[in-house]
């Protein structure tokens, strides 16, 4: 019991011994104030008109025509649930995104999921597999585009407004 007492007032002392000041006589103050940074000559005029020379011209890559479409649509091979799952990277009206599909239940088919799109293709959020064809759809179950396999890695098809998309990794 005496080993407690001694114990609990020395952690006492130990406690307000933390609650003093360490240094000796007054603080060093508050530090003096900076001056001014200088303010150089301020001008004002005219800008010139902006230029529109140096703007790049807009790409002229195409996705494939419709009659190529018709024949790899044709001679496409079988495409499986398994092939799909994964990191896709998505081309559409000159812009590229990544998109993600997973064997989640999903409106419309599995769960899909994109990153980065900044036009129709933000709309994604499922995806499932008809035969030959990657159908993608919108969160309403509206397909929004149809894609057949056109190499190792890629997928190339239409919106539904016929505008050309592609997939590949």
């Amino acid at each position: 019991m005496r080993n407690g007492l001694t114990l609990i007032a020395l952690c006492a002392v130990v406690a307000l011994a933390g609650c003093q000041r360490t240094g000796f006589g007054p603080g060093p103050g508050q530090p003096a104030p900076l001056s001014p940074a200088p303010v150089g000559d301020i001008q004002s005029g005219q800008l010139p008109p902006p230029g529109g020379t140096d703007f790049p011209d807009a790409p002229t890559t195409q996705g494939p025509s419709e009659q190529e479409l018709q024949a790899v649509a044709a001679n496409a091979p079988e495409v499986t649930r398994d092939a799909m799952v994964g990191r896709w990277t998505i081309s559409t009206g000159g812009n590229s995104c990544d998109v993600f599909l997973a064997l989640t239940k999903w409106t419309g088919g599995y769960r899909a999921a994109s990153r980065g799109c900044t036009d129709q293709a933000a709309l994604i959020s499922a995806w499932d597999v008809a035969g030959k064809q990657v159908l993608l759809s919108d969160s309403s179950g509206n397909q929004f585009a149809a894609l057949y396999k056109s190499g190792e890695q890629r997928f190339d098809g239409t919106t539904s407004a016929g505008q050309p998309i592609s997939l590949n990794r």
